[in-house]
């Protein structure tokens, strides 16, 4: 039973780092984080921009897995910590603001990335003809779009999101 666990542990490590692998190098080869600090003027603190990528790519991952660490409203209402009276409309308009502020800026991070990576996409068709890749590329491309529909409508339609598999 230890090395069960000991295996999927190690097992559940190995395919997070894979996947934040990818994430990453999708960020990186794409160049949103220079392009960010070039917009911000930020460049002499470029290390500390990508360090706050990480960070809250982290803090995305740990909240995801860990909900419950994540839920300070019932730690807020029960403790009534603005008053008797006034706690839940403070902790609503406090929620309201946050959702504001994290869509305004989820919203940037993901236009600027579809930005990103639709300049990045003219380069497949040089890459495709360098590599001799003439015929069948749009197939390929309508293979790729049909498994990720397959795939989401499977996870969708099954509920993998609620079971984990």
């Amino acid at each position: 039973m230890f090395f069960k666990q000991l295996l999927l542990a190690l097992i559940g490590v190995s395919a997070g780092m894979i996947v934040s692998g990818g994430v990453f190098t999708v960020l990186i080869s794409v160049g949103l984080i220079p392009r960010f600090a070039g917009k911000m003027h930020v460049a002499r603190k470029i290390f500390t921009l990508e360090e706050m990528v990480v960070f809250g790519t982290l803090a995305g991952g740990f909240v995801s897995i860990f909900g419950d660490w994540a839920r300070i409203g019932g730690y807020v209402r029960e403790r009534q910590l603005f008053g008797a009276d006034s706690t839940e409309g403070v902790w609503n308009l406090l929620a309201a603001a946050f959702l504001v502020l994290f869509g305004l800026f989820a919203g940037i991070f993901v236009g600027c990335l579809a930005l990103a990576i639709a300049e990045m996409l003219n380069t497949i068709p040089i890459f495709a003809r360098r590599i001799g890749f003439r015929h069948g590329l749009g197939v390929a491309i309508l293979a790729v779009a049909l498994g990720k529909l397959a795939g989401s409508l499977i996870y969708f339609t099954q509920r993998v999101y609620l079971y984990g598999g």
